[in-house]
C-alpha cells in the first residue's frame, strides 16, 4: 500500500523530532539512506544515521527545534525550521535556519535521502 503524504511528512518530522530529542530509533529510515549537509556526505546509511541522531556528538549539542513548515511536491518532502544548540556565545545560542529536502518515495513510505541547507544565528 502506497504512503500517504501525511505519513510521509510523518516520517520527515520523526527525523526533525530526533535532532532535538536524540531518540531516532522509530525513524523510518531506508537501509541505503544518505545524508547530505552544505554539499558534503555526512550520513551513509540508515543505521548510520540512527546511531549519530542517538549519540553523535554532533547532534548531542542541539537542545530544541521549532514547528516546521512541510510541502510535498512528488515523492520529495521539504521541511523548514530552526534549531537552537545548547552553547552559548557571549550569552547568545548558536542557531541555524534549516532547510531539508526528504526523498521519501509513497511507494515505501520511508526516508532514502536527506539534503540539508543551513544558515546559522545568533539566538538571545
Amino acid at each position: 500500500m502506497a504512503a500517504s503524504e501525511e505519513e510521509r511528512i510523518a516520517a520527515a518530522l520523526a527525523y526533525i523530532e530526533a535532532l532535538a530529542s536524540h531518540r531516532a530509533d522509530q525513524v523510518p529510515f531506508a537501509p541505503g539512506c544518505t545524508r547530505v549537509e552544505v554539499g558534503l556526505k555526512t550520513g551513509f546509511s540508515g543505521n548510520h544515521l540512527r546511531r549519530s541522531l542517538n549519540n553523535g556528538p554532533q547532534y548531542k549539542v542541539i537542545a530544541s527545534v521549532t514547528e516546521p513548515e512541510f510541502s510535498v511536491v512528488g515523492d520529495e518532502v521539504h521541511a523548514r525550521f530552526d534549531l537552537v544548540t545548547k552553547p552559548s556565545l557571549a550569552g547568545r545560542r548558536v542557531g541555524a535556519h534549516i532547510d531539508e529536502t526528504f526523498l521519501i518515495p509513497a511507494s515505501d513510505g520511508l526516508i532514502h535521502r536527506i539534503r540539508a541547507d543551513i544558515r546559522p544565528f545568533l539566538a538571545r
